[in-house]
């Protein structure tokens, strides 16, 4: 009988009657009244004893009573399907994809070598830049002076040689792109604002305002490096991704609390933790990038500290400026201080070759500067 037992404990379907009665040590698994916790006090000593007695179909039962118990103990573990399948799997998937999303956008600035994030493409970055040209040519239109101007040859003359120069960097430390090989556009504007920047795309603006600070040629490419740089280093694109980031993130706060609160924390942290650091680092690298532009194009360095000196003067006459860390450009300290920091390797790209290059360049720059102003006064005797 024992091997019989033995045998039909292995196929319970085929387990005699004369088995049945050892059944009587195992917990009724179908009434609510034995918790689980005495399942397992009744069920393990009646296993041990069956086992070490021979009596199999006693140690059958009981092995069955722990497992149903084990199910159970697994089942209820389990979370809900509305929230595994409703929640859980969807932000797992939105992480995963965030976190790829997010590397593969990473990118390092040229020559400064800043790690960056940025997931625009810039052949899209140019189609926004020159959409954005013709809506600026119809705001500043009725103000825009024509091409044969003073100020506008002046400015085509030093742009095209940073322009150059732009190029070549691109070359060397950047990755070379259709944008940074687009022909440059040049437009001057009458206004009292002291304003130059460059839109992707390669559209140079500059403000006659300006001309209070940049007094020569060397000052007005200390300004338009600094502009070109921007665009070279594509702030503009960086600008549009972390403003996609923040959306991104802003509508997860929103899920996660509908209440709002926590929205109502996130953007003025974002604005002080994040874009106006942000800001005021691209300003830093606008500098330290255009000073090379400038050297580069035979343009004297020195003269980027001298215009910001000039800024400083002239700003600190007409109010307090804010506190370095709620604004979007560094103090004028900050910027000059770095200026002398940069300012031998400058100088040193500057005077390459004993100087010969940048002379004879010089020479070339003196005399289209005198063919400017006799063809402006020509163009005055004519208006008279």
């Amino acid at each position: 009988m024992l091997y019989t037992c033995l045998l039909h404990a292995m196929m319970p379907s085929c387990m005699p009657a004369s088995c049945h009665g050892h059944l009587h040590l195992l917990p009724n698994r179908s009434s609510t009244s034995v918790s689980s916790h005495a399942m397992i006090i009744r069920a393990a000593p009646n296993l041990a004893t069956a086992w070490r007695s021979h009596n199999f179909c006693q140690a059958r039962s009981s092995f069955i009573s722990l497992r149903c118990f084990a199910s159970r103990r697994s089942k209820s573990n389990e979370l809900p399907s509305y929230v595994k399948y409703g929640f859980v799997i969807p932000m797992t998937g939105l992480t995963m994809g965030s976190v790829y999303a997010y590397y593969s956008c990473l990118d390092y600035a040229p020559y400064t070598n800043r790690k960056r994030l940025i997931c625009t493409n810039p052949k899209w970055e140019q189609e926004m830049g020159h959409k954005q040209y013709q809506e600026l040519l119809q705001k500043f239109k009725g103000d825009i002076l024509p091409a044969d101007h003073r100020a506008s040859v002046t400015v085509k003359r030093v742009g095209s040689r940073i322009a150059a120069a732009a190029q070549s960097f691109s070359a060397q430390y950047g990755k070379a792109t259709d944008s940074n090989n687009a022909p440059y556009t040049y437009t001057v504007v009458r206004s009292a604002e002291a304003n130059a920047f460059v839109i992707p795309g390669n559209h140079v603006f500059v403000l006659t305002g300006l001309f209070r600070y940049a007094h020569n040629e060397d000052d007005l490419a200390s300004v338009l490096g600094h502009e070109m740089a921007h665009n070279l280093a594509r702030h503009a694109g960086e600008r549009v991704s972390e403003s996609i980031l923040m959306t991104i993130l802003s509508r997860l706060v929103l899920i996660l609390d509908p209440t709002g609160i926590l929205f109502t924390l996130l953007v003025p942290a974002q604005q002080l933790l994040v874009a106006l650091p942000h800001s005021r680092e691209h300003e830093i690298e606008a500098d330290k990038i255009g000073i090379v532009l400038a050297s580069e194009a035979c343009y004297d360095p020195k003269s980027a500290k001298i215009v910001f000196s000039r800024m400083k003067d002239d700003g600190g006459k007409k109010s307090v400026p804010p506190p370095e860390f709620i604004s979007t450009h560094p103090g004028y300290e900050t910027r000059l201080s770095y200026f002398d920091k940069w300012m031998p390797d400058a100088l040193e790209r500057y005077n390459r070759d004993g100087g010969n290059k940048c002379r004879a360049i010089r020479d070339e720059m003196k005399r289209a500067r005198k063919m400017a102003a006799s063809m402006h006064n020509a163009t005055d005797r004519r208006s008279r």
